[in-house]
């Protein structure tokens, strides 16, 4: 089944997205996300410029040896923009052999190891009143497991709230360069527990509850807020330091037993080899979009349940649905599966973009079973919302020192 053409779309409805279509021989067609937030543009050049060529005429079933190809045939390898490019390449390969086949991709992996997909939903506010009241909307939803994040006080843009904009989408919007947030340590340090300290108050211990520092913190100081976060018994604390030095999760783990949870920006295995055959995390957060495509994700899951390490997939505002029905194949499959953040069901202009269907009951999320990812992609709507450059925020100290965001 040969390829004959592979076309790369960038569109904005309410955020960037750029989205692969590989058509064969035949007719078929997949799709794949390649969105990499702030670097779209990049990913599109690697892929119309680096990718494209060398594909066209190859065998669409090969999609091992395309991916070795992609990978190991370009020396440089690794990296997020590349890897964007090859997940989406992968992921659209995977989407016609299950077109092909005439079933849903998870049948092509093994079939599905539970009923629906757990997910986690995100209760933000601009104070903890604000917070535990999403929160208690979202538990009339039915959610299972939610995520807190709160402002906090006397400090300007803190990580994971809405910034008094009504969804993620409108958070893309107006940013032709990096805006910049204002951090401290201390102060939330000596506000987050109560945040913690409050849900369980009012909610009990039944919902799961869940936490990102956004790798703020040092690892000392990750491990005392684990410490102090114990007596509310979170799902997990998610990114608690970067990643760059994987020791520093040691050193989380030493002092505490709040369950770990990180790997949103790992590339490969090789990424998160360290952390997981040491049992320093419990949760890896890599997403099909930038871990590289299915090809590598499974092989990531099989290597992780080796040592008691669950699948939790990094799903934020800007990967697009087709990675989120990616990873609903994906987490019916996966034995080793944990939990899938979920940040809702879009706008009705990215509903427009992208058609799927999904339905959450009782804190599943289910899909309905078609041939490949059971997601397309409409290119004349897509044409109404052009790309617009934005950029995530750049944190800084209260003393002007650059910091992570």
């Amino acid at each position: 089944m040969k390829i004959t053409d592979i076309k790369v779309f960038v569109c904005c409805p309410g955020r960037n997205f750029v989205t692969v279509k590989i058509s064969t021989a035949d007719g078929t067609y997949g799709i794949g996300d390649a969105t990499l937030n702030g670097r779209e543009m990049a990913v599109v050049t690697y892929l119309e410029e680096h990718i494209t060529p060398c594909l066209i005429g190859k065998d669409a079933h090969q999609i091992e040896d395309i991916w070795n190809y992609l990978y190991k045939g370009a020396y440089w390898q690794n990296g997020a923009v590349s890897i964007a490019a090859i997940a989406a390449i992968d992921m659209a390969l995977w989407d016609i052999k299950g077109k092909l086949a005439n079933m849903p991709v998870y049948q092509l992996l093994g079939g599905k190891s539970r009923k629906g997909i757990t997910v986690y939903g995100h209760a933000n506010g601009e104070s903890i009143e604000e917070v535990l009241q999403n929160l208690g909307t979202m538990i009339k939803d039915g959610y299972k497991a939610v995520r807190l994040q709160c402002t906090i006080p006397k400090t300007k843009g803190t990580y994971g709230t809405m910034e008094g904009k009504k969804n993620y989408y409108e958070l893309q919007g107006n940013r032709p360069l990096p805006p910049e947030q204002e951090w401290s340590t201390s102060k939330y340090m000596n506000f987050i527990p109560e945040l913690f300290k409050q849900a369980r108050e009012k909610f009990g211990y039944d919902i799961a509850l869940c936490h990102d520092v956004h790798s703020r913190l040092t690892p000392i100081e990750a491990a005392r807020l684990c410490k102090l976060l114990e007596p509310y018994n979170l799902l997990f604390i998610e990114d608690a330091v970067t990643t760059e030095n994987p020791e520093g999760y040691k050193v989380i783990r030493e002092h505490t037993d709040t369950p770990l949870a990180t790997g949103e920006k790992f590339n490969a295995i090789w990424d998160a080899k360290e952390m997981i055959q040491n049992q320093w995390i419990d949760y890896v957060r890599t997403a099909v979009t930038h871990g590289g495509g299915l090809t590598p994700l499974k092989k990531l899951a099989d290597f992780a349940s080796l040592y008691h390490v669950r699948m939790a997939p990094h799903g934020a505002p800007d990967l697009s649905p087709i990675c989120l029905m990616a990873h609903m194949h994906f987490n019916l499959w996966a034995p080793n599966f944990g939990v899938q953040e979920f940040i809702g069901f879009g706008t009705p202009e990215l509903n427009e973009v992208f058609l799927y269907d999904i339905a959450l009951k009782e804190g599943l999320l289910y899909m309905e079973d078609k041939p490949g990812w059971g997601v397309d992609f409409n290119e004349e709507a897509a044409k109404k919302y052009p790309y617009k450059r934005s950029y995530l925020p750049v944190s800084r100290l209260e003393d002007g020192t650059l910091w992570n965001w």
